[in-house]
């Protein structure tokens, strides 16, 4: 064991600050409730190819770079044999290589059907910055051609966060914590404890915790209920608890500091984190 008889004492340092900025994603948590821009385009591109997916099994991988998602759904077994079934072969680098370049145009095509900015994010995102003092970034899991495209719909309906970064920005994406540490370079902030990083997929809450950040799950709105607001209003209160449920089982057992049902819970989540930090207390 290390030892120096010149070093007797030890000090560490906390951050006894407030949070600083809010690091939000996009589908399913800002915009398109029920997170049906990405799963729609992932059945489509695996019924060209011959290959029905079913809507869960388009939906599993959510969160990650949208090529890392094609193959993790072509690793489900279900899906590969029927892929063998269909191909007599178990699928390649290039056949992924090949749906994840149709995904992009198939993605832009029904972009702006499915972008619209959920009830209360523009309200809360206001609150946040002017009650708060928040700085507000983003991260996805789409490529910068779709960031791009979404950049100007959301901004049309009010929602223009101070930083964007794409899951292409960065050498590897979710669960990977590099999309969040570079919203921090971008936007200025630290130490990490300051920021708060809202999701509502395993793989997002995960790359807030392998950033050292505050990890928020979002479930109601999010790809786990997988319903729009109409859909929502629509529910039986015993489906809708029962897709609830679900979804807060999975945020919370992919390790998420708080899970609540829309971003307009997070006001009195920030209030709970300040208070933690003003303890001493870290993600």
């Amino acid at each position: 064991m290390w030892s120096n008889p010149r070093m007797i004492n030890r000090c560490e340092r906390k951050y006894l600050g407030k949070v600083k900025a809010v690091i939000f994603d996009w589908a399913g948590t800002v915009v398109d409730c029920g997170v049906f821009a990405p799963a729609l385009t992932f059945v489509k591109i695996f019924t060209n190819e011959g290959v029905p997916v079913t809507d869960e099994e388009a939906r599993g991988p959510m969160g990650t770079h949208k090529r890392v998602h094609i193959q993790k759904v072509l690793e489900n077994e279900g899906v590969k044999s029927r892929w063998i079934a269909k191909h007599g072969k178990a699928p390649t680098e290039q056949d992924i290589d090949r749906m994840y370049n149709e995904f992009i145009p198939q993605q832009l095509s029904c972009l702006k059907q499915y972008s619209g900015v959920i009830s209360g994010v523009v309200e809360t995102v206001a609150k946040l910055r002017n009650d708060y003092n928040l700085k507000i970034g983003s991260t996805t899991g789409y490529p910068s051609p779709i960031v791009n495209e979404l950049k100007p719909v959301a901004a049309e309906q009010g929602y223009v966060p101070d930083c964007y970064v794409a899951g292409d920005d960065v050498p590897q994406a979710r669960p990977c914590p590099y999309m969040v540490w570079l919203n921090g370079i971008k936007l200025d902030v630290h130490p990490i404890e300051a920021i708060v990083k809202v999701d509502d997929t395993v793989d997002g809450v995960k790359e807030g915790l392998s950033a050292g950040c505050w990890s928020v799950g979002v479930a109601k709105t999010g790809n786990y209920v997988a319903a729009s607001e109409e859909q929502l209003k629509e529910m039986s209160s015993a489906e809708l608890d029962r897709r609830l449920k679900r979804a807060y089982d999975i945020l919370t057992d992919s390790g998420a500091h708080y899970v609540i049902d829309s971003v307009v819970d997070l006001p009195a989540v920030i209030d709970d984190i300040n208070l933690r930090l003003s303890r001493g207390e870290k993600p």
